[in-house]
């Protein structure tokens, strides 16, 4: 038996899979067989097509894993995958998958929290060993959650704040929408506020006060839609549009994260999930952290959407833990993680 482990991961519409040396926390071998092109012509994810490209996908995916770290399936420490959040028909392919390799060769098996795998992302550092898991303010901002995590160390994981309507992804997407932008819209909308003035519109700044650490977009989404209303020639507007929407989301996010880490006084503040890609919000945070003293960490680009990696990080912390080797859990699409 080797010291690798195998994880996979299919809560939405990525099919993946990674190998991480339990030891070392070395990514060995990670793919991603992405479906976004599939659900581009419907405007967002559809479920059932989701659930069967993962079907499709996931075993000559798997084999090439296997080919990758040149180990044979029996020789594996361990298997794991996403239990939750996520689509439940998306969840269960993974998850059976992942739960079938460990029972035919009679390796542990860990139910993985797909929140936890963006948290622990920033810390993949692929070193000599798993590294301990500092204290420090987590934002997780994705196409599905905005949260505000306090974090004390692995599984001591306190819930600050959080999105009362729309996460912060689902927001770009739905305004990319609005202005005709091809989905996703968080890229889109990017691309197009690099030329745009983020002063030109005044959105609002949704929960602003002091001591609150939640967040809400559904009416900045909203005032984006009514200021098109008023336009007579939105598309002469987009770059504008774009950078004033982009600037809204990320002064809040930065703004509630530095509030969080200070009343906690955490020396530290990461940034993961899919919008963590977004170089504008990146570079406010380096920015506003270096001006507060305050250590800054984000995931690594290809380790912010989706992806299989993150997930083989957080099972290695579990197996090192001899934590979740239960074989009777079962998917939970609203798990939460604090």
């Amino acid at each position: 038996m080797t010291n690798l482990l195998l994880a996979i991961e299919s809560s939405c519409d990525e099919t993946a899979g990674a190998v991480i040396d339990v030891e070392t926390g070395k990514i060995l071998a990670s793919l991603v067989s992405s479906q976004i092109a599939l659900h581009r012509e419907h405007g967002g994810v559809v479920p059932e097509l989701a659930c069967r490209n993962h079907s499709l996908d996931l075993p000559p995916l798997i084999a090439r894993l296997v080919e990758e770290s040149g180990v044979k399936l029996k020789d594996f420490r361990g298997f794991a995958a996403t239990r939750g959040p996520g689509l439940a028909s998306s969840l269960l392919v993974g998850f059976a998958y992942s739960k079938g390799l460990a029972t035919s060769t009679s390796r542990p098996f860990f139910g993985i929290n797909h929140l936890e795998g963006h948290l622990l992302s920033p810390f993949l550092d692929n070193g000599e060993t798993l590294p301990e898991i500092p204290p420090h303010l987590s934002l997780i901002v994705s196409g599905g959650h905005t949260l505000l995590i306090e974090v004390r160390g692995h599984r001591d994981y306190h819930l600050l704040g959080q999105t009362l309507d729309d996460a912060a992804g689902e927001a770009f997407d739905k305004v990319g929408r609005l202005l005709g932008l091809p989905y996703p819209g968080g890229p889109e909308i990017e691309k197009a506020a690099k030329s745009g003035d983020p002063t030109a519109f005044d959105f609002p700044r949704a929960l602003r006060r002091e001591g609150n650490y939640d967040f809400s977009f559904s009416g900045l989404k909203t005032s984006v839609r009514y200021t098109l209303e008023k336009l007579p020639q939105p598309q002469a507007s987009l770059a504008d549009l774009c950078a004033s929407f982009q600037a809204a989301v990320c002064e809040i996010l930065v703004e509630k994260a530095l509030a969080a880490a200070k009343s906690k006084s955490l020396p530290m503040i990461t940034l993961s999930g899919g919008v963590a890609c977004n170089q504008s919000l990146q570079n406010r945070f380096r920015k506003a952290c270096a001006s507060h003293n305050l250590v800054f960490r984000a995931a690594p680009p290809d380790l912010t959407t989706d992806n299989a990696a993150m997930i083989a990080l957080a099972a290695a912390y579990a197996c090192k833990n001899s934590l979740e080797d239960i074989l009777s859990l079962g998917i939970d699409p609203n798990l939460k993680l604090a």
